[in-house]
């Protein structure tokens, strides 16, 4: 990771990777905030990571009940880049329903309702067109989209941030991710 300086950091060198491509290197805190530099932060998820798309449901799911969802988006936005283009609209609603989660979870109602329905609508939408599935991969296309409904409403009601391991969908409908 190289630095150089950027015209809107008070003259603080910006992070870059190996590229040179600006890369925020802040610490982050379990559902994607930035932290203060040197504080403790959760693992970052990486990203680019070519998975078969089973491991990236397996591994999604372990992010959702551990509360984060961010981390969840990431894996799922690693699958809609990288997967075959068939597949990118359940992949991006996916990610969609995990960034959704992670707003509703920061106290954002207003924004994770929104995104929860979008990604619910880019889901279902996947699953009615011409090769779209029931069960992509183990996923319960129609639970899953049940559940984004359900907690957009219920934070829009209660107007008050939600706990992402409670809240966390079962992408397989099973209780064992």
């Amino acid at each position: 990771m190289s630095t150089a300086s950027g015209p809107y950091d008070g003259g603080r060198d910006r992070d870059r990777d190996e590229e040179g491509r600006a890369r925020n290197q802040r610490p982050r805190d379990g559902l994607g905030r930035p932290l203060p530099y040197g504080a403790d932060g959760v693992a970052r998820q990486p990203e680019g990571v070519m998975r078969a798309p089973g491991e990236s449901v397996t591994e999604a799911q372990a992010l959702l009940d551990a509360g984060r969802p961010f981390h969840a988006h990431e894996v799922f936005e690693d699958a809609w880049k990288s997967g075959p283009e068939a597949e990118r609209d359940l992949w991006k609603g996916l990610a969609q329903l995990a960034v959704g989660l992670t707003h509703a979870a920061r106290g954002n109602t207003t924004g994770g309702a929104r995104l929860l329905r979008r990604g619910a609508g880019a889901v279902a939408a996947w699953r009615a067109a011409p090769g779209g599935q029931a069960q992509p991969y183990g996923i319960e296309v129609a639970e899953v989209v049940r559940w984004a409904e359900e907690l957009a409403e219920r934070v829009e009601r209660e107007a008050a941030p939600v706990d992402a391991a409670a809240h966390a969908p079962r992408l397989r409908g099973d209780t064992a991710g």
